[in-house]
């Protein structure tokens, strides 16, 4: 077991960010730990993934190779994934022409990200930025505590700082899901989203929250943007990829 990337939950919690250790305590023994998910890094192990994560890794590898230089990462789940997909539109008019690489994966959670990073999909390349959102599925999938998830995301951070210290991070809050402003589970990602908000030093970590350029007045996804109330559709990417532009074209130092 990795201590660096595994958290003590114990009675009452008290967030410590000085490391991928976070501990949680108030007095009690510890060997009431158990082993925190979203920190352990693991590869993809769901049925409908097994036929093409691990392909898709090998894929990933095979084209950084070819590639002459990376100036921007775009590293999540799903919704990063559907640039190659609803999004590609969007992609090749806001980043084919600045060496992008996307390194999305369609389920990924935070601890699939850390094995994806720890076995060469950012090796041998000295990007400017990345632009990073995980998170949804740790909440989708098993209701994670948003500390845990936070935990995995400060991780994630951590672990680009030290392979790649010239890289600035665009971090960006994990996308509203749900119908409503009161759906459990948005409601779990906004927990998460106030947490990571802390990891901004706006030096190197640059975090962003573009929510509301989805959302109705009245808090409402609507199906227009994300049609199933978690993915976007090319509308969406749009709305995504406008919203971030002043910020990332900084960060690229274009502006």
């Amino acid at each position: 077991m990795n201590l660096n990337r595994h958290l003590a939950v114990l009675i009452m919690p008290f967030l410590l960010w000085g490391s991928h250790s976070i501990l949680l305590t108030q007095g009690v023994a510890q060997d009431t730990a158990v082993l925190i998910e979203a920190l352990d890094p693991e590869v993809q192990t769901a049925e409908w993934a097994i036929q093409w994560w691990m392909p898709r890794h090998e894929e990933k590898l095979k084209e950084l190779k070819g590639l002459d230089s990376v100036d921007l990462l775009m590293i999540g789940d799903s919704i990063t994934h559907g640039w190659e997909g609803g999004g590609k539109t969007v992609w090749k008019k806001y980043y084919s022409k600045r060496n992008a690489f996307n390194i999305g994966f369609s389920g990924d959670r935070t601890e699939q990200v850390l094995w994806r990073l720890d076995h060469g999909e950012i090796d041998g390349i000295a990007p400017k930025a990345a632009v990073v959102m995980i998170g949804t599925n740790n909440t989708g999938h098993r209701k994670d505590p948003p500390e845990e998830t936070a935990a995995g995301i400060k991780a994630i951070v951590d672990q680009l700082g030290e392979k790649l210290p010239d890289m600035k991070v665009l971090l960006l809050a994990i996308f509203p899901r749900g119908e409503s402003a009161d759906d459990e589970l948005r409601l779990i990602n906004d927990a998460i989203n106030q947490r990571i908000s802390n990891l901004a030093d706006d030096k190197r970590v640059f975090y962003l929250d573009i929510s509301d350029k989805f959302l109705e007045d009245d808090g409402k996804l609507p199906k227009s943007i994300m049609p199933d109330r978690l993915h976007p559709n090319p509308d969406g990417y749009e709305i995504w990829a406008e919203a971030m532009e002043p910020t990332l074209a900084k960060l690229l130092g274009e502006k």
